[in-house]
């Protein structure tokens, strides 16, 4: 992701711009606004880190108004920007919250941040499968139908701007099958997800990935400009060594 994109997505709109990128991203009277913002993320399937993170800057100054859903709403976005470091950057503030502004037993923090850090971890260190396997897992359905549900495209986003970059990034072909557990997708809805991601399928049906930089092999030429005076340093050098 450029971080242009990051820094400033283009959906932003110049009120929410106004609140990030000034003095007023502290004001807790603009807390409602930015929630709100996330919510039209949620519903939309955009993604604002930087206004996500003031939400969590305005509960670390102002703990009055924390909000477990909104920031369980905020990690669940976050994983969708995996490998990113979004998701560790919303935890570190959410840590340096007061001791005495911890959130309570039966918080939606509390109750799912291990489920979602578990999430994250199987994401960042590409065990696809697993992470699959444990999101669609009896302990999660609380967390997927309560609020990962809410995001827009969420396990689309996961398979696009997640699993199939690194991929991309990694392999030049892969099997068939090894993909399908990679994406958790079979049949047609498999096959529309190779056309979207503009993948083939060669003649012993393994699956191409289309060349980009991070997955082309090539040599690297290195040339030393060392001029003769110095050269004969070096030698002379190493005769009296």
């Amino acid at each position: 992701m450029a971080t242009t994109h990051w820094t400033k997505p283009a959906t932003r709109t110049p009120i929410i711009d106004k609140l990030v990128e000034g003095v007023d991203r502290y004001n807790p009277q603009n807390v409602e606004i930015l929630e709100d913002y996330l919510y039209q993320q949620m519903k939309q399937g955009e993604y604002d880190c930087l206004a996500n993170l003031a939400i969590l800057k305005l509960y670390q100054f102002n703990p009055e108004l924390y909000n477990g859903d909104v920031v369980v709403n905020i990690l669940a976005k976050a994983l969708t920007a995996t490998p990113a470091a979004d998701f560790n950057l919303c935890l570190a503030l959410l840590c340096e919250r007061p001791i005495e502004a911890q959130p309570e037993e039966g918080d939606p923090f509390s109750n799912f941040l291990p489920q979602l850090q578990f999430l994250y971890q199987l994401l960042r260190t590409c065990k696809f499968p697993l992470f699959w396997e444990i999101y669609r897992s009896q302990e999660s359905t609380a967390l997927r139908e309560n609020y990962i549900a809410e995001v827009y495209g969420f396990e689309d986003t996961i398979r696009e701007n997640v699993i199939a970059k690194i991929v991309s990034s990694t392999f030049t072909r892969i099997s068939k099958e090894r993909l399908e557990t990679y994406l958790d997708l079979t049949g047609p809805d498999f096959d529309a997800m190779l056309e979207k991601l503009g993948w083939t399928v060669d003649s012993k049906g393994g699956i191409v990935i289309a060349p980009n930089p991070d997955n082309q092999i090539q040599a690297t030429v290195l040339r030393e400009d060392i001029q003769l005076p110095q050269l004969s340093k070096i030698i002379a050098h190493a005769q009296t060594a």
